[in-house]
C-alpha cells in the first residue's frame, strides 16, 4: 500500500491548531489533529450542498452565491458549474493555507477553480463577511463545522446563535436560501431556524448514493414571505424545485413547520464527517 506523505501545513488563525494536507498517490486527506476532516476521494455531500441549494433558487440570470468554507473545492465548483456566465461565488475561507493548496497542489481536483473569473476570495471569518452586506446573496451554502453542536472552532457558535441566524438572514436577497452541512439532524437547529424567520427543509444525504455510504444532514432555509421565479408564493409539504441531475427526493416526517426530505446523490464519492474548512 503507498504510504501518506504529508505535503504542507497550515496554521488556523486564532487558534493553536493547524490543518495539515496529506497525499496517498492521486488521493488528498485534510487533517486536524490526526483525524482526517477532507478527502478527495469522499465529497459527494458537498456537491450535494450547492446543488440542493441552487435547486431552490433556479432561474435567476445574476445569481451572487456565498460559499462558507473552500475546503477542496467541491461545493463552490459546484456552485459555479449551476449558476451561468453571469453569476458570482464569493468563497470565504479563514485559513489563507487552505486557499494556497486550492490554487496549488489541489487546483486540478476542481478544475483549477479559483482561476474562474467569476470566483472572488476573501480570506477572513465567514462571520465577518455575512456581517458587511445586507441582501447580498441567493444562497449561502455553510460547511464549516461537524454541526451546530460539534464546533471545530468555538468562535463559530456565533454562526448558529439566534443573533447570527438572523443576520445570515439579513445577508439573504428575497428569496434566497441558506444551506447548512452537518454531519447528523439536530432537532433543537431546525427549531432555532423557524424562530430566525426560515422555513426549513431537512434534507438527509447518502454521500455515496445508489451504493450507500454514511448519512449525513442538509438543512434548506428559506424566508417564509420567499418568493421564487416560475413559483407559486408558497408550496404545499411534497412540492419543490426541480431536482437537478443525479438527485431524488423524498420527502419524510420532520419535525412541525418543517419538512425533511431522503434524497439518493448519484456521485461516485463518500466521505467521513465534516469538519474545517
Amino acid at each position: 500500500m503507498i504510504p501518506w506523505e504529508l505535503v504542507d501545513t497550515a496554521p488556523i488563525p486564532g487558534s493553536a491548531n493547524a490543518l495539515h494536507l496529506y497525499r496517498r498517490g492521486r488521493e488528498f486527506s485534510i487533517r486536524l489533529e490526526g483525524r482526517e476532516i477532507m478527502s478527495s476521494a469522499v465529497h459527494g455531500s458537498e456537491e450535494a450542498l450547492a446543488e440542493l441549494a441552487w435547486a431552490r433558487v433556479t432561474g435567476r440570470v445574476r445569481s451572487r452565491i456565498l460559499v462558507g468554507g473552500l475546503g477542496l473545492g467541491y461545493t463552490a465548483a459546484a456552485a459555479l458549474r449551476r449558476i451561468g456566465p453571469q453569476g458570482r461565488v464569493v468563497v470565504a475561507e479563514l485559513v489563507p493555507g487552505v486557499v494556497r493548496w486550492v490554487r496549488g497542489p489541489l487546483a486540478h481536483l476542481t478544475g483549477d477553480l479559483l482561476q474562474d473569473p467569476r470566483v472572488s476570495v476573501r480570506e477572513e471569518d465567514v462571520v465577518r463577511v455575512i456581517r458587511s452586506e445586507q441582501q447580498a446573496y441567493d444562497a449561502i451554502l455553510l460547511d464549516v463545522d461537524n454541526g451546530p453542536q460539534d464546533l471545530i472552532s468555538k468562535g463559530n457558535e456565533r454562526l448558529y446563535s439566534p443573533e447570527g441566524l438572523q443576520t445570515l438572514r439579513a445577508a439573504l436577497r428575497p428569496g434566497g436560501v441558506l444551506a447548512v452541512w452537518s454531519a447528523g439532524p439536530e432537532r433543537a437547529f431546525v427549531k432555532n431556524l423557524e424562530r430566525a424567520g426560515f422555513r426549513v427543509e431537512e434534507v438527509a444525504v447518502r454521500a455515496r448514493g445508489p451504493r450507500g455510504g454514511r448519512r449525513q444532514t442538509i438543512w434548506l432555509a428559506a424566508t417564509r414571505d420567499r418568493r421564487s421565479p416560475g413559483r407559486s408564493p408558497s408550496r404545499r409539504a411534497g412540492k419543490s424545485g426541480p431536482p437537478q441531475a443525479g438527485l431524488s427526493e423524498q420527502v419524510i416526517p420532520g419535525p412541525a413547520g418543517s419538512r425533511r426530505r431522503k434524497p439518493g446523490i448519484h456521485k461516485s464519492s463518500d466521505r467521513p464527517p465534516r469538519s474545517h474548512d
